[in-house]
């Protein structure tokens, strides 16, 4: 139909591409992290593999008549419902986002292939062809013989007349326009994610409406990385993350995560000197119960996990066997053996909360008192549901709020180890150790300072992530740590 019609735009229209795998990349540069389907990385990859010329590109939008592609999503073809939106004008911070990272990655900035100087295939009166425009010359497609033989048998002059006047028809039917990314590509608009924390909720959560949450400043985006690579190789979906910081919200919004700006988030943060016992961590961990308690309200359940717990398994399907009124967390108990509910052994970087009466209500007086407090909001967390001193401990692993009677569960060690608890990370196999062990999760505390716990998590192999591509490590990557 369009080779009857010549009726289509060029620029716009939906782009095919297939190329041979060969021993050479398609390009020599790095794949952005782009959001598929959501703009600007077909016309990246074209104009990459035109720079590097590593391919000989071509055009068969004049030659290729019909194909079938499954599409699953309704608004990439522009249909939604009755009526006809554009992908782009639908999700324009998602093209926003895949326009900043077109420009950042390649070559594009500095240089930007020329669509209309593209070869094109062609055919004419029976024949495939290749027509350069630029130099205005004809090259034989499929043809077995000699660059001679071919002008002989099939450039007769009548031949040649009629192969000419196709060629002239397609050049007056169709001025190809030039179809500049640039001119396209939003690079003045602002970064600005265009859902807020009560709008990414019914979009994220699971089923059982309940939402996995990550809270996170610039200073740990690649562990953050590293942990949502993790969870999607796990499948897990419902998750979200709270940013500390502009420089970790725009970050995020170039990876494709499910983001949201806390606007009470202190300010100041330290890139290398916000670990645990520092006034920065002090101030830091108390932004991580309040957005709890607001998403508790707003009716979702909260699996709260700090970026430094690698999962194993997925936790919930064990967490969700307990009931409302249960506020289940990781002990920081490092003895092997006794009580694992001691005063200040409640670790509040990894605890499912339910959204029940209970529950909130134990939490707004977490909350209460962690703001009034020195300290951060772990020691808030002990005295305010197990009482000071572990007043409220029942048995070796529970404590009960008298006043609202939440029951405080402390995950078993076997399955939720901190980083203290049996040396895990001073294994010479970590991960094998844990396997044989049952871990669904360890957590990589129990160490001093950003740097020497993003170096043991590295070294153990217990990370997803690769930093210089800022895509997610695969099972065919080598990946090896270099000095």
């Amino acid at each position: 139909m369009l080779c009857q019609s010549w009726q289509w735009n060029h620029c716009k229209g939906r782009m095919l591409m297939a190329w041979n795998s060969g021993d050479l990349p398609l390009h020599t540069g790095v794949l952005p992290p782009f959001l598929y389907g959501k703009g600007i990385h077909n016309n990246w990859v074209l104009n990459e593999a035109m720079s590097s010329d590593f391919r000989f590109v071509f055009d068969a939008s004049w030659t290729i008549s019909s194909f079938h592609l499954y599409d699953p999503e309704p608004w990439s073809s522009g249909v939604v419902g009755n009526s006809k939106v554009s992908g782009v004008e639908m999700r324009s911070w998602e093209y926003v986002g895949n326009s900043h990272i077109g420009a950042l990655y390649g070559s594009l900035l500095y240089h930007e292939a020329n669509y209309s100087s593209l070869v094109k295939l062609l055919k004419c009166d029976g024949n495939y062809i290749f027509f350069n425009p630029m130099e205005n010359f004809v090259y034989p497609y499929g043809y077995q013989s000699s660059f001679r033989l071919w002008k002989e048998r099939i450039l007769h002059p009548w031949r040649k007349r009629r192969i000419m006047a196709c060629i002239d028809g397609i050049n007056s039917l169709e001025k190809i326009p030039d179809c500049s990314l640039k001119d396209h590509m939003k690079l003045s608009a602002p970064l600005e994610f265009s859902f807020s924390l009560e709008s990414l909720l019914p979009f994220i959560a699971d089923k059982n409406k309940t939402i996995v949450l990550a809270v996170a400043g610039y200073s740990y985006k690649d562990m953050l990385m590293s942990w949502v690579c993790r969870l999607r190789r796990l499948l897990i979906t419902n998750f979200m993350i709270c940013a500390l910081d502009q420089e970790t919200y725009q970050f995020s919004v170039l990876q494709g995560l499910p983001v949201f700006k806390d606007p009470l988030a202190p300010s100041n943060i330290s890139f290398n000197d916000c670990h645990f016992g520092t006034r920065c961590f002090q101030r830091v961990t108390k932004v991580k119960s309040r957005i709890v308690l607001t998403i508790l309200k707003l009716g979702y359940n909260v699996l709260l996990s700090d970026v430094d717990v690698y999962w194993f398994e997925n936790p919930l399907p064990l967490l969700y066997t307990f009931g409302p009124a249960f506020l289940l967390a990781q002990s920081d108990e490092y003895k092997t053996t006794g009580p694992i509910n001691l005063p200040r052994r409640l670790n509040s970087g990894f605890y499912f909360a339910h959204c029940d009466d209970s529950t909130i209500a134990a939490m707004e007086r977490v909350v209460k008192h962690a703001a009034t407090s020195g300290l951060s909001e772990q020691p808030s967390f002990y005295d305010t549901l197990c009482g000071e001193g572990g007043s409220y401990r029942v048995g070796d692993n529970r404590c009960v709020e008298p006043e609202t009677n939440l029951t405080v569960y402390f995950l078993d060690r076997d399955l939720f180890p901190n980083g203290a608890y049996l040396d895990l990370w001073r294994k010479k196999n970590v991960k094998a150790a844990c396997v044989k062990k049952g871990c669904l999760v360890l957590h990589n505390n129990w160490i001093s300072g950003r740097l020497k716990k993003l170096e043991r998590q590295v070294l153990s192999g217990l990370w997803d992530y690769e930093s210089g591509t800022r895509m997610c490590l695969q099972s065919w990557h080598n990946f090896k740590l270099t000095s």
